[in-house]
């Protein structure tokens, strides 16, 4: 690769790492865990029409699963 082409790939990345930091929230914390008052905790709320079907009944254990 020659030197122009290494150039314009890294004003490139640049331009498209400048567009991605100025399009997101900047809502970035990299502070690390939390833990205490500080720590913010956010439930997800549960439609009815996308919870799970309650699971069947087990089946009885097989003879072969019993004590002899």
């Amino acid at each position: 690769m020659s030197n122009r082409s290494l150039i314009i790939m890294v004003l490139v990345l640049i331009g498209a790492t400048a567009y991605l930091l100025l399009k997101g929230d900047g809502d970035i914390d990299m502070g690390g865990e939390k833990h205490g008052a500080e720590a913010t905790h956010v439930e997800e709320k549960k439609d009815a029409s996308a919870a799970p079907a309650a699971p069947a009944a087990p089946a009885a254990a097989p003879a072969a699963d019993a004590k002899k």
